[in-house]
């Protein structure tokens, strides 16, 4: 997996009816000192997740300022807000906020973001956010205009780098 400073980056092909897409994953953490370097990453960015801890409600504030950001950059961004280290809450080791819950349900409503409450450890809810997210750029047919016109680099033998569409 490629990854440059405060960033990974991992791919995956994925078949959506006769159509296959490539899906540029990239993580940048949210770590603050990379704040500015992180909107080359977004820009062009069909769709985004923003993450934030249940186990602590700080990092929702956090959260929402990554989509405040997202939006100021890629407008039609499409984002999806996901409450990881919901194990923590299941095995009740974290008590699960009533009132928490219904202001971050009601953010996402506003701001038209899809919630997901996932956990990394049990990998609940993790297949159903990527297939939402591919169902939701395969369903729209100016996205799957735009993977044709992709750019290929590709270099053969004895020949530099070269491009074709």
């Amino acid at each position: 997996m490629p990854q440059t400073i405060g960033t990974v980056f991992a791919s995956k092909r994925v078949q959506v009816n006769d159509v296959t897409l490539m899906m540029g994953i990239w993580d940048t953490a949210g770590s603050e000192k990379y704040d500015a370097m992180t909107r080359t990453y977004y820009r062009g960015a069909k769709a985004a997740i923003v993450c934030y801890d249940i186990t602590q409600p700080s990092t929702f504030q956090r959260a929402r300022h990554w989509v405040r950001e997202l939006r100021s950059i890629e407008e039609n961004c499409k984002v999806y807000l996901c409450a990881t280290k919901k194990d923590l809450c299941d095995e009740g080791f974290v008590s699960d906020d009533p009132d928490m819950q219904n202001m971050v349900e009601r953010y996402a409503s506003g701001t038209q973001t899809k919630l997901f409450v996932t956990s990394s450890k049990t990998g609940e809810n993790i297949v159903e956010l990527f297939d939402e997210i591919i169902q939701d750029f395969a369903s729209n047919p100016e996205n799957l205009q735009k993977v044709e016109e992709t750019i290929v680099l590709s270099k053969k033998t004895g020949e530099r780098y070269c491009c074709a569409t």
